[in-house]
């Protein structure tokens, strides 16, 4: 199992694991939960307390990738499995995003 930490401008916000069968887990902090004046993550996860669950990595977390050229490049530089995009995330969604979304690895498992 792998997990990461879920950031927005600094603020944790939720975590994101890939279980040892290859499905994806999505869950909210319960302090951000709480805070009525925080955002969801996205429009397709809004705010609650029970998991998402899914089969493949959710939408907004895969758009964070890069893709074509410049994801075979970090692929390679970072020798990572061209089809690990947990592991690639983990590795490059830490600093320079787009937007206000990082992740970090839970440094804990």
């Amino acid at each position: 199992m792998r997990k990461a930490k879920v950031y927005r401008n600094e603020e944790l916000i939720g975590f994101l694991t890939e279980d040892d069968n290859g499905d994806y887990v999505f869950r909210y902090c319960d302090s951000w939960l709480l805070d009525t004046n925080s955002p969801a993550v996205s429009l397709t996860m809004p705010k609650r307390s029970e998991e998402y669950r899914s089969k493949h990595l959710f939408p907004f977390f895969f758009n964070m990738l890069s893709e074509g050229d410049n994801k075979a490049l970090q692929n390679t530089q970072l020798k990572i499995d061209p089809e690990d995009d947990f592991g690639l995330l983990l590795a490059t969604a830490q600093y320079d995003t787009l937007g206000a979304i990082t992740i970090k690895p839970d440094e804990k498992n």
